[in-house]
């Protein structure tokens, strides 16, 4: 593997480890006062100021200038995030951490395993094969025997 390769596994892995931990904390702070949309509401306002002050130190400010110009269903993330937040904050205290996220896990990897397939979104093309298809089957099946036990 190269340095990059591995600079790019750490940083995801570092942000696959930060969704259970922002679903726990979401979750619990949703419960303590009693309203998963208002916690939903403060993490987007945390969020947004610290990606902001990334963009201030990165000078990225000058691509704003070129939103307006994209097209519209690019913009479609922003209300897959806020599901995410807010079904994470709703479901994980009643169903669990561990079960939401795995839920999500499996999601991520159906819906990865897609956009790879097809080259969606400008993504690289690598097709599902039978391997890959297996991958998500075990997956699935290791989300069973979890529930079951």
């Amino acid at each position: 593997m190269t340095p990059e390769t591995l600079r790019f596994a750490a940083v995801m892995l570092a942000a696959g480890i930060g969704i259970p931990l922002l679903a726990a904390l979401n979750a619990r702070l949703g419960a303590r006062i009693g309203s998963p949309a208002a916690a939903a509401t403060v993490l987007f306002v945390v969020a947004l100021s610290a990606t902001f002050l990334v963009l201030l130190a990165t000078g990225g400010t000058r691509a704003l200038a070129s939103l307006p110009g994209q097209p519209k269903h690019l913009f479609l993330g922003g209300l897959l995030v806020a599901f995410y937040v807010l079904s994470v904050t709703w479901v994980a205290p009643r169903f669990g951490v561990g079960n939401a996220v795995f839920f999500v896990l499996l999601g991520q990897m159906i819906s990865a395993a897609t956009i790879d397939h097809f080259g969606l979104f400008g993504a690289i093309q690598k097709q599902v094969t039978l391997t890959r298809a297996g991958g998500i089957g075990l997956m699935a099946a290791g989300l069973f025997l979890i529930q079951r036990g």
